[in-house]
């Protein structure tokens, strides 16, 4: 903090103690003594809340990084429904009309499957988010504890 050695402390106890005689001087080094450990807790205590400040921005990021791949992935995976939904029936199939498969799946067997597809899509990425999101968690319980 500040830069005084020995000799320096030497030269304002001599002067302290030409000024204020040697009956004030122990309680005027005691008061300075009380007002630097005042001015170091604060100092401290600012520190904390700029770290704090800091892991909590770093945090929000990457909350809103994780955010953003969610959005991406329920755009693609709802891309996939609504192409799975209006794909058009196939050439062979509009070719014989009157021979219609029993294993073809209906309107709505498709909307189903999209739907499966669509759900394992959201738990994938849901098991993907607890994972990071608890290191995340970890890692500020570590920084804290070790404070």
């Amino acid at each position: 903090m500040l830069d005084i050695g020995f000799l320096e402390l030497l030269l304002i106890g001599v002067v302290g103690l030409l000024v204020l005689g040697p009956e004030r001087l122990p309680r005027a080094a005691r008061t300075v003594g009380l007002w630097i450990g005042k001015v170091k807790r604060t100092v401290s205590g600012m520190q904390r809340e700029i770290n704090a400040q800091l892991e909590t921005e770093e945090l929000r990021q990457k909350l809103n990084e994780q955010q953003q791949k969610l959005d991406d992935s329920l755009k693609k995976a709802k891309q996939d429904v609504e192409s799975l939904a209006d794909t058009p029936p196939s050439r062979s199939d509009a070719a014989n009309p009157s021979e219609t498969p029993e294993h073809e799946p209906s309107p709505e067997d498709t909307v189903a499957r999209a739907a499966s597809r669509l759900d394992d899509a959201l738990a994938t990425v849901r098991e993907d988010i607890p994972s990071a999101s608890s290191n995340d968690t970890s890692a500020a319980k570590k920084d804290t504890d070790s404070r």
